[in-house]
């Protein structure tokens, strides 16, 4: 069965492809859980509010490496190296121009050389880490969704999706910042099995292998699920979109603090820094029609 793939991310903060018109109802991905567990308030801001979040100059770049990357599996597999690699900077940054102006304003003047100049380092450490030339991926920049047996709806935004000759299916997703700590590994983690239980939906297996590539740190996160697991962590993902669907219920999205809030875009917004959330949305025409 191949995997269903829609090429627009839905993830506030991406700086992709401009979002498609037609209204999606909201859905649980593994950012969107992330940022309900460590703080309701935030995830209202972003998923029920959509309010808009400055681009910043390290998710512009993450988002040029990625372009490159995808760019690179449209090249014949024997022109997929470094130097064929380096040619797609140029035009990929072109093209994130013309979809997102804005993020034309985070790199200026003399900074664009030193800019284009780290992504095509970051793009040098993936070709230490894999060679592309090998095979041939499945879906590039695919969104992959679905619903549970309990009636949670799941989307995850993967990178990659390989198919060997005999039937594996491998998970990649890059990362161009470093990899997690022993401490911090847990965020990661519930990314790599969240991935994992919506192939288990989607495809009836589990995939045989996901893997997390920082380029920032030559690094890789692998993780070869086991179906009993995912069932475990599918009871969690219920519980923790059942909060959700309580929180909308009686409109409590409380603010929960942490080092976290220095990096947030929400401050002014937040009751912690003497902010006032705007008004909670009268319709919300995003949700399932059934959700209270």
């Amino acid at each position: 069965m191949s995997v269903p793939a829609i090429t627009t991310p839905d993830d506030a903060g991406d700086v992709g492809p401009a979002a498609p018109e037609k209204t999606r109802r909201l859905a649980l991905s593994p950012s969107r859980a992330i940022d309900f567990k460590q703080c309701p308030l935030k995830y209202r801001l972003r998923a029920i509010d959509r309010i808009p979040e400055p681009p910043s100059r390290m998710a512009v770049r993450g988002t040029l490496v990625h372009a490159v990357l995808e760019a690179l599996f449209g090249l014949p597999a024997g022109e997929r190296d470094l130097e064929h690699a380096a040619e797609l900077i140029e035009p990929s940054w072109a093209r994130l121009l013309e979809q997102r102006p804005e993020a034309g304003e985070l790199v200026t003047g003399e900074d664009l050389a030193a800019f284009l100049g780290e992504v095509r380092e970051l793009v040098g450490v993936y070709f230490g880490l894999e060679d592309p030339s090998g095979f041939e991926p499945e879906s590039l920049e695919a969104l992959i969704e679905t619903e549970s047996p309990d009636g949670v709806p799941l989307r995850g935004f993967v990178d990659r999706i390989d198919r060997s000759p005999t039937g594996e299916v491998r998970i990649v997703d890059y990362k161009t910042g470093r990899a997690p700590t022993p401490a911090y590994e847990t965020r990661a983690l519930f990314q790599l099995k969240f991935y994992a239980l919506v192939l288990l939906r989607t495809l009836g297996k589990a995939p045989n292998q996901l893997r997390l590539m920082y380029l920032a740190d030559a690094q890789v996160l692998t993780y070869e699920p086991d179906a009993d697991e995912l069932l475990r962590f599918e009871r969690i993902v219920t519980a923790l979109w059942e909060a959700i669907r309580t929180a909308v219920t009686t409109k409590d999205f409380p603010p929960s603090r942490s080092w976290l809030c220095d990096y947030c875009e929400f401050k002014s917004l937040c009751p912690e820094f003497g902010g006032t959330p705007p008004p909670f949305p009268e319709q919300l025409p995003e949700f399932d029609p059934e959700l209270p």
